[in-house]
């Protein structure tokens, strides 16, 4: 079987949510489809190191994941639309047998096993966040990826019941493969570079990680950040680790005026090293965000034993819950807040209405103060990362690539 697999989004410099899932995806489904024919599509935009020349990409992914001799990579050149254009005319004049799209974005042309990954409806859920152009855009697309695509993934229960409520995509179209996390062993970056570096004295610090733009609630972040100050004198720093996206300027103008601007720290983008380094060495990892079709950031945080504040909305609470029983009910849908309220469940991270910078406030306060609390936070953390690896995501993924139509 000839196994196509689009890989434009794995090689970016700098991977957030959806980067990171298209080459960790790949990166271990390279054992798991001996047998099959597998072509990677690489757009121009290839980016894992500036000073490769074009004609080199494809030695340096070879060499970097060590495919197989049944992998192949396959550069597309295409400036605009390249999915849309590029992608489907090399569909159209060398076809594979099935399609893998990690990303959303089915090509018109395309073969009739195809198989693409949905990781949300934030444009649906936090419209006010984006412009009209990407809300359009996004829509359309997703929209005919769902009616092309003879498989979906979504990336939880929660994306699986948003596509049949809102897309009316049948259920049995539909197959939830949760995402998994990097582990992390050995951190190899320097305390004291981080130190010098963002200037963090004690290492008493709140973080954040993701894009700055306002479906993640940077303003309520900092309204929360500015309560801690004001009524329990906290001497930590907020860390905001991310990408400018769309309402940075509104959240800009939010910390200049701060009366706690100095003790803000805004670091762009960071290396891997640094970022499991800050993960590791927070106080509280603060992720009140609108909507998440996942939420991968709070796994790796769980990870390095932070513990986690973050909303009770879209898939966070199914994503944050401890296995202790059935996590759904006879519909197979979930219900997190439900399970919270009777206790059935007891989510291993705090949960907090994120339109509310008190409640945030006070679940990062009693995690800062409670050392108890604190305590068994971080250790139902690392009993909820268990159910979460990238070798079993892609397993999965491998099982419906193999399978007849």
């Amino acid at each position: 079987m000839l196994i196509g697999i689009d890989a434009s989004r794995a090689f970016v410099k700098n991977r957030t949510g959806i980067e990171e899932y298209s080459y960790q995806v790949i990166r271990h489904l390279v054992d798991k489809l001996d047998g099959h024919e597998v072509v990677l599509y690489i757009s121009t935009n290839y980016e894992l190191n500036t000073n490769i020349r074009i004609t080199n990409i494809e030695e340096d992914i070879k060499n970097k994941l060590n495919l197989p001799k049944n992998w192949k990579v396959k550069i597309i050149k295409w400036p605009r639309f390249w999915t849309q254009i590029g992608l489907s005319l090399e569909m159209f004049f060398h076809p594979v047998e099935v399609l893998f799209v990690p990303a959303h974005t089915v090509p018109i042309i395309h073969p009739d096993k195809t198989i693409v990954t949905v990781h949300g409806l934030e444009y649906e859920f936090c419209p006010e966040a984006y412009s009209w152009w990407e809300k359009f855009y996004m829509r359309r697309v997703i929209k005919n990826s769902c009616r092309w695509a003879s498989k979906i993934i979504a990336v939880s229960r929660s994306t699986k019941r948003d596509l049949k409520r809102l897309y009316k995509v049948p259920e049995e179209k539909i197959e939830v493969i949760y995402e998994g996390y990097e582990k992390v062993s050995n951190i190899k970056y320097q305390i004291s570079n981080i130190n010098s570096k963002f200037q963090i004295p004690n290492f008493k610090f709140l973080l954040f990680i993701g894009r700055l733009e306002k479906r993640k609630n940077i303003i309520g972040i900092i309204k929360a950040f500015e309560i801690l100050k004001e009524k329990f004198n906290v001497p930590h720093k907020l860390v905001l680790v991310g990408g400018k996206g769309y309402g940075f300027k509104n959240a800009k103008i939010k910390m200049q005026k701060s009366k706690y601007r100095k003790d803000i720290v805004l670091t762009g983008f960071v290396s891997d090293e640094e970022k499991w380094e800050l993960l590791k060495e927070a106080e509280v990892f603060l992720f009140p965000t609108f909507y998440e079709g996942f939420g991968l950031p709070i796994l790796e945080a769980q990870s390095v034993g932070t513990p986690v504040v973050a909303s009770d909305n879209s898939s966070i609470p199914e994503i944050s819950a401890n296995y202790y029983g059935k996590l759904h009910n006879k519909a197979g849908e979930f219900y997190g807040n439900k399970y919270k309220r009777k206790g059935k469940i007891k989510s291993s991270v705090l949960l907090v209405n994120s339109h509310k910078p008190q409640e945030i406030t006070e679940a990062t306060w009693r995690l800062i103060s409670d050392k108890y609390l604190r305590e068994d936070v971080i250790e139902r953390g690392y009993g909820n990362i268990k159910r979460f690896n990238w070798k079993k995501c892609a397993e999965e993924i491998a099982e419906i690539l193999r399978k007849k139509i």
